[in-house]
Formats: structure tokens, C-alpha cells, sequence
């Protein structure tokens, strides 16, 4: 299957309704007699629920170490499934990195083959709706509309922007014309998506079955604009939440845009009481999500889907918020590049945690694996299968990430080089007793070699990605800048509870 199925199902979806029906099953039909030889899909084909959250760090859910936060439904269905403790996102060309995360994510290639244009692309459900699976989705796409048409047969509240204030979400509707209707404002963001993804699977219980599903429920949570839904406000208190370890008023040294819209969420430099609050707000946001999660989950199983459902729990991306001065994720430190992902299901062996590197783009060949397709062609993914069944550690032993033309991090093992390519500068992290990333080793002697090794391997994942930035552009820019020219403005989907809250009078 190739590119030229992206004009092929948007045509269809012009067609009548019953030649739609009739053409999906006459082509998964005859797709998967040639590469499976099989001549139907299975009953018995799992269904596929994506739970995606937007901006959630790593650390942001209990069940990873993280004593502060209430996240007990993604707790229990790590314990009931698999979390991958390495799971990456591979970076991004320009400041809304969530954007090429969901296209990445979706067509199961890497940064420098996708970017954030998913036009012409086969995207993750488009390829299981060609193979036999009905496909919902609901929540931030982030990349165009014609794409969401393409991918889905059934929407409600979809949005396409990057952000919205989270009470005020532009929503669309998929009609039955395969178009999506023109945005109209509605309320809290968590809710809206929840409930659309639980009418859905009620609709589904109460149908015919005759095929599985694909659920895509994509949240704005946690992105900001930090406000929670008002009897979520003060769940946590600031006061009782401790700073990151690695928690700096400043970065230390310019390496981008330091004004790039996430950094202006607060004044500088960072102060501890706001930070704390910030993250109070942040947490609280989560643990709503995690509530609306459960809300889903607890649908499945009234409806008497769970036991046959693969669910999935990730994020786009992580965030600072606070960690090395910085409040985005436009940098490849651990806690903006470094996300949850958690896999359960039939099949899926139970309360284990895999130290593996992966990235979310693997998801889409090992989804296309666990639910007996052929892996999608075209893909630079690796499907995780063996590693989900123990059969194999991993499925690469480095990983490697990128920003805009800026930064480079490779890691391997435990050790993690960043590299500053306009600014010639380098850090070295053993990530085995430095997870925080603070101690730099770079300008050890006993380090050097290993520093030089890591960057003849960044030198090798930059060749065979067809990364386009020079990694030695010849320039040499300065590491020092003046925190006090930078400017505190608020864009315009922040509410009046985070002007007054985090914004300079």
C-alpha cells in the first residue's frame, strides 16, 4: 500500500454510503488475502482505544515514581499492561512540536521524512480503516482537516488548532458527508473529547460489531493555558509541591528563542512560588484527565468491550515547566523529549516496565502486529512485539532527537550528549546517577572519549535520517544573553484566571 491510498479513501468518501461499505471490504478483502492470505478480517480482531494526552511529562503520572500527583487510572492500567520508562518523541523543526509528534505518530515516520504534513501520507487509522476497522476520532489533530477526513470515517468535537482555552474549545463535527463542519466554541476541553469518545463506544456496543474499532481520543490536557476546570482549582496545593531537582530561576545559556511563546508563561527569572503554582495547575489538569480517562475505560466495560480492546496511553511531548529555567518544550532535555506510554490489552503481559528506547512512532507497526496485519510499508517505526513478549530487549540501542536547526542529543544506554551546533557548545549526562541532567561531564578528561564516540554516533543517525541541518555549521554564536530584554505577552487563548495568576501587571 502506498501514498496514492490517501486520494483513494478521500474519493470515497464522496461515494454513496453503501458503495463505501461495499469498496472497504471488497479492498481489506483483497490487501489482506495477498499478504496474509487470509480472505476476511477476523471477528475476533482486537479493538484499539488511543487515550493522547498534550504536553504531559514523563514523571507527570504516579505510577513512575511520582509521589505527588493522583493519577490512579493510568496507575492501574500501567499495572494492568506495560509502561516503556524510554519512550521519545523524536523532536521538531519549529516551536508547536506537537504538531510533527501527531504527525510522526500517525504515519509511523520519522521527523525528517514527515515533518508535520500529513497530506498525501497513510495515516494509522486510515491504514486500519483499510483493513477492516471502523475509525472514530475526536480531540486535537493538529495537522489538516483534509487529513482527519481521510482518517475518519466517524468525528465529533474535533479540533484542528494547536490551542484553545480549554473552556472555549472551536469543535467540529465529521457529517456524514465525510467533511468536517465549521468550528463552533464549546465548553471544558477534557469533557468535550470524554464524552464524544463515550457516545461513540455506547453507539458501537449498541450496533452490529461486524467490525472493530479504532478510537482516537486526543486531549488538550495538560497543554496550557494552565487554568483546570473550576472544582479542579486548589486540588493541589503550591505550598506542599516540591520544585523539580534540576528547578533553575534561568537557563544558563541562550541556545534559541528564549521568547518562544511557552517560555513567556512566566515572568523572569522563575520563582519558586511560581513554579510551585504552576505546577499545582498543571497536576490538576492531569488528574482531571486521568478522571476522564477512567470515565472511558469504565464505558469499555459496561459495554462488554475491555476484554477484547488494546489500550493505549501516551503523550505528544513532555514539558519543563520549571526544570533548567525553562517552562516549554522547545529543547531536548529528558523532560521535554521523554513521554508516558503505556500498552494494555488482550494479550499484553501484565505490571511490567521496559527500559527500552523507543519512539511514539513505533506505535503505529506494533498496533498493525498485535492485531495480525502486515506492518505498514514505508514506515521507519519498529514494531515493539518482541519486546512486548519478552523476546528481546529492545529494538535500537541509541536514540536520537532534534530542534529546529539548534540542538542534537543522542543517547545510548544510560549517557546522553546534547549538542549546540550554532553554538559549539556540548553537555554530557550520565543519565544512570544524573537523571536530572545537571552535572555535565563534557570537560572531564576521563570523559573525553566517551563524548567523542557519542558524537561520531550522532554524526551516523544525522547521515541515515536525511537530517538536513549542519551539525558543524562554521559559526559560532554566544551562550550569554540578557534575560531582562525578554518579553512577558500573553496570547490570546489565556483566561482571565491565568492573566491575573502568572502574567506581569
Amino acid at each position: 500500500m502506498d501514498a496514492s491510498l490517501y486520494s483513494e479513501i478521500r474519493g470515497m468518501k464522496r461515494v454513496s454510503g453503501i458503495l463505501v461499505i461495499l469498496f472497504l471490504v471488497f479492498i481489506s478483502g483483497c490487501a489482506t488475502e495477498q499478504k496474509t492470505g487470509k480472505t476476511k478480517l477476523s471477528p475476533e480482531k482486537p479493538n484499539i482505544l488511543f487515550l493522547f494526552a498534550d504536553d504531559q511529562r514523563a514523571d507527570a503520572i504516579g505510577i513512575a515514581g511520582n509521589e505527588h500527583i493522583k493519577t490512579p487510572v493510568i496507575d492501574e492500567l500501567s499495572e494492568s499492561g506495560i509502561r516503556f520508562s524510554n519512550a521519545y518523541v523524536m523532536g521538531s523543526h519549529h516551536g508547536a512540536v506537537c504538531a510533527p509528534s501527531r504527525a510522526m505518530l500517525m504515519t509511523g515516520k520519522s521527523l525528517f521524512r514527515v515533518y508535520d504534513n500529513l497530506e498525501g501520507e497513510v495515516t494509522m487509522p486510515m491504514y486500519f480503516m483499510h483493513n477492516g476497522y471502523e475509525t472514530f476520532g475526536t480531540g486535537k489533530w493538529h495537522n489538516t482537516a483534509k487529513s482527519f477526513e481521510a482518517s475518519f470515517q466517524f468525528g465529533e468535537n474535533v479540533f484542528l488548532d494547536g490551542m484553545s482555552n480549554h473552556f472555549a474549545v472551536p469543535c467540529r463535527q465529521l457529517g456524514e458527508n465525510g467533511e468536517l463542519s465549521k468550528p463552533m466554541n464549546k465548553g471544558y476541553s477534557t469533557d468535550l473529547f470524554s464524552e464524544a469518545a463515550i457516545r461513540y463506544i455506547q453507539k458501537y456496543a449498541k450496533g452490529n460489531r461486524e467490525k472493530p474499532f479504532f478510537c482516537y481520543v486526543a486531549f488538550t490536557a495538560p497543554h496550557d493555558p494552565r487554568s483546570p476546570r473550576e472544582d479542579y482549582i486548589g486540588m493541589y496545593d503550591a505550598a506542599d509541591i516540591p520544585l523539580p531537582v534540576n528547578f533553575k530561576e534561568l537557563h544558563p545559556f541562550i541556545f534559541d528563542d528564549m521568547n518562544v511563546r511557552d517560555e513567556t508563561l512566566a515572568p523572569w527569572p522563575r520563582t519558586p512560588e511560581i513554579i510551585r503554582a504552576s505546577i499545582a495547575d498543571y497536576y490538576a489538569l492531569i488528574s482531571h484527565l486521568d478522571k476522564s480517562v477512567g470515565d472511558i475505560i469504565a464505558t469499555l466495560r459496561k459495554s462488554g468491550l475491555s476484554d477484547n480492546t488494546i489500550i493505549i496511553y501516551a503523550a505528544d511531548n513532555g514539558l519543563a515547566i520549571g526544570s533548567h529555567g525553562l517552562l516549554g518544550k522547545q529543547n531536548l532535555y529528558e523532560h521535554s523529549i521523554r513521554v508516558p506510554f503505556i500498552i494494555s490489552g488482550p494479550g499484553i503481559p501484565k505490571n511490567q516496565v521496559k527500559d527500552a528506547l523507543v519512539y511514539l512512532y513505533d506505535i503505529f507497526p506494533t498496533l498493525a502486529v498485535l492485531t495480525g496485519l502486515p506492518e505498514p510499508a514505508d514506515t521507519d517505526g519498529k514494531s515493539l512485539v518482541p519486546v512486548i513478549h519478552n523476546k528481546q530487549p529492545g529494538v535500537r540501542n541509541s536514540i536520537y532527537t532534534a530542534y529546529r536547526n539548534t540542538v542534537r542529543a543522542i543517547r545510548q544506554d544510560n549517557w546522553k550528549l546534547i549538542w549546540y551546533p550554532q553554538r559549539n557548545h556540548m553537555q554530557l549526562f550520565d543519565l544512570k546517577n544524573d537523571a536530572a541532567e545537571l552535572s555535565n561531564l563534557v570537560a572531564a578528561p576521563e570523559y573525553r572519549e566517551k563524548a567523542k564516540r557519542m558524537m561520531m554516533l550522532m554524526e551516523e543517525w544525522h547521515r541515515t535520517t536525511g537530517d538536513t541541518a549542519k551539525l558543524y555549521p562554521g559559526t559560532e554564536l554566544q551562550l550569554h544573553y540578557d534575560y531582562k530584554v525578554l518579553k512577558q505577552t500573553p496570547d490570546r487563548h489565556q483566561p482571565d484566571y491565568i492573566l491575573n495568576k502568572y502574567f506581569s501587571k
